[in-house]
C-alpha cells in the first residue's frame, strides 16, 4: 500500500506501455514537447474536463473529471467522464450524495483519434477501473472510450489479463521512479510521431538521461 506522496500519476501508466523512456523523460525528467497529435488532444480534453459540469443522458448521470486513486498499485489521477448507470444489484453499487439511488460507475475516456492495434489505451483504462473498485469496493466489467476521430464510443471489457498488466507496469514504474532510472533509447516506427523525439534521440543509445544532453549542449564547447 502506498502513501500519498509516492503515489505516480495514473495517465502515465499509457505512456509507459507505449514507450518507458518517453514516461521516463516525460514523468521524471520532466521533459514535454508538444506536436500536431499532442496539441489536439489537448483541445478535445479542454471541452471535457470540467469538473463542475453535470449532464444527464436518460436515465445515466455524466460526471467530468472525477478525482481517482489505487492505493494498493501507488496510481492516482483524474477520469474524463464517470457514467452513473442506475442498477438493481443489491451488492454491487455505490451512492451519490446529489443523486438518489444505485448506481453503477462507468469510467470514459475520451481519445483524439482512433482505436489502436497495441492496446495501450485499454491498459489506461482498466487502471482507472480498477481505481473505481478499491475506492468503493466493488466489482466492474467494462469502461468505455469515446474516440473524437470516429465519432463513436467503444466498449472495453477489462479482462483479467488487462488487470496483469496493469500491475506490472504499475510496479516497474514504481521501480524506475526509486531508482532513478531512464530507460535505454530504442529506435522504433513509432518514435517519428512521439513529440519528444528531438529530446529522445533515440538513434543515440550510449547515453540514457535526457539531463546528460541539455548539459552537453548547454555547457560545453563544440568546435
Amino acid at each position: 500500500m502506498y502513501e500519498d506522496d509516492d503515489m505516480l500519476m495514473l495517465s502515465g501508466i499509457q505512456h509507459y506501455r507505449f514507450c518507458p523512456r518517453q514516461w521516463a523523460l516525460a514523468y521524471m525528467e520532466l521533459l514535454w514537447e508538444d506536436n500536431r497529435l499532442t496539441t489536439e488532444g489537448q483541445i478535445m480534453h479542454k471541452h471535457v474536463d470540467d469538473s463542475f459540469y453535470r449532464q444527464k443522458c436518460g436515465d445515466d448521470i455524466c460526471l467530468r473529471s472525477v478525482g481517482i486513486a489505487f492505493h494498493e498499485l501507488g496510481l492516482y489521477g483524474l477520469s474524463d467522464v464517470i457514467e452513473l448507470r442506475p442498477t438493481d444489484d443489491m451488492r454491487n453499487y455505490i451512492t451519490h450524495p446529489n443523486y438518489p439511488g444505485k448506481w453503477m460507475p462507468v469510467p470514459v475516456e475520451y481519445k483524439h483519434g482512433k482505436p489502436k492495434s497495441n492496446h495501450v489505451d485499454e491498459v489506461q483504462l482498466a487502471a482507472q477501473v480498477m481505481c473505481l473498485e478499491e475506492q468503493y469496493q466493488i466489482s466492474l466489467r467494462i469502461g468505455m472510450f469515446y474516440y473524437a476521430e470516429i465519432r463513436h464510443r467503444v466498449e472495453v471489457e477489462i479482462t483479467d489479463a488487462l488487470r496483469g498488466i496493469v500491475r506490472q507496469c504499475a510496479a516497474e514504474m514504481h521501480q524506475l521512479y526509486n531508482t532513478a532510472t531512464i530507460p535505454h533509447a530504442e529506435y522504433r516506427r513509432c518514435c517519428n510521431n512521439c513529440s519528444l523525439i528531438n529530446q529522445c534521440m533515440p538513434s543515440r543509445k550510449e547515453n540514457t538521461k535526457a539531463s546528460y544532453y541539455l548539459k552537453k549542449n548547454l555547457y560545453e564547447k563544440t568546435t
